[in-house]
């Protein structure tokens, strides 16, 4: 079924330092929905390769550089490898999982900035109040949930996510930088695609894939997997 997608109203696009990639001027401009976004139009945005913040939805159209791919796993044709597996049973012994809504607190906060600091996510080492955690997160234009983590009753990460018809967007995931051995961001993911496994979703979208980002080039190891190319969804195999 064809859903038209509400309209919008552009609120800031100019060039900008890119967050990625050092030296490159980026342009994404920021759209701020005049309605809330239905289930179907959130696979619509989705597939068309927007991405959230808050209760603004943003596109790349950088002017130099085409690197940003939008990513997403084919739920259906996914099967966990060996190593997956063992870290899907080695994460479930160790961390309880919790599916809630949006909560915005300072426990959270306080997670997410060590995480941003202790693996240099932040370029000036800037980090962020309660209020700037709403209002990037917690405040949402799609149907949005969180998905926590926790060890000895200590929260361990925090996977923020967006739920379509038939598709869910990982948001953002962020976790203790010190826990070490458990691969934590990892078995977030695996926990993702069972989760939309079990609700029979078509696709888990993991955001930007950008091959010359230290940080973003693990969604790669997903395979198979589509990322967004041309305007096209190109389908990567796995090896």
């Amino acid at each position: 079924m064809k859903v038209n997608p509400p309209t919008d109203v552009v609120i800031i696009d100019e060039p900008e330092a890119c967050p990625y990639l050092p030296d490159q001027i980026a342009r994404m401009p920021l759209r701020m929905p005049l309605r809330k976004i239905s289930p179907d139009d959130t696979d619509i945005r989705l597939a068309q390769g927007y991405r959230r913040t808050g209760e603004f939805v943003y596109q790349t159209n950088c002017p130099h550089c085409q690197q940003c791919q939008s990513i997403r796993i084919v739920v259906d044709d996914y099967r966990f490898s060996s190593n997956q597996r063992r870290v899907l049973s080695k994460g479930n012994r160790k961390f309880s999982q919790r599916i809630n809504d949006m909560v915005g607190d300072d426990q959270r906060v306080a997670l997410f900035n060590l995480h941003r600091q202790e693996r240099q996510l932040s370029s000036n080492g800037s980090t962020i109040d309660l209020d700037e955690y709403l209002w990037g997160f917690v405040k949402s234009c799609f149907r949005s949930f969180e998905v926590t983590y926790w060890a000895d009753e200590l929260l361990k990460c925090v996977a923020i996510c967006d739920l379509g018809t038939s598709s869910l967007s990982a948001v953002y995931t962020f976790y203790d930088p010190h826990l070490t051995g458990d691969s934590i961001g990892t078995y977030s993911i695996l926990k993702q695609i069972e989760f939309c496994k079990q609700r029979k979703l078509k696709y888990l979208y993991l955001g930007y894939y950008v091959q010359d980002c230290s940080h973003m080039v693990y969604k790669s190891r997903f395979t198979p997997h589509e990322r967004l190319i041309d305007g096209n969804w190109v389908a990567f195999e796995r090896q």
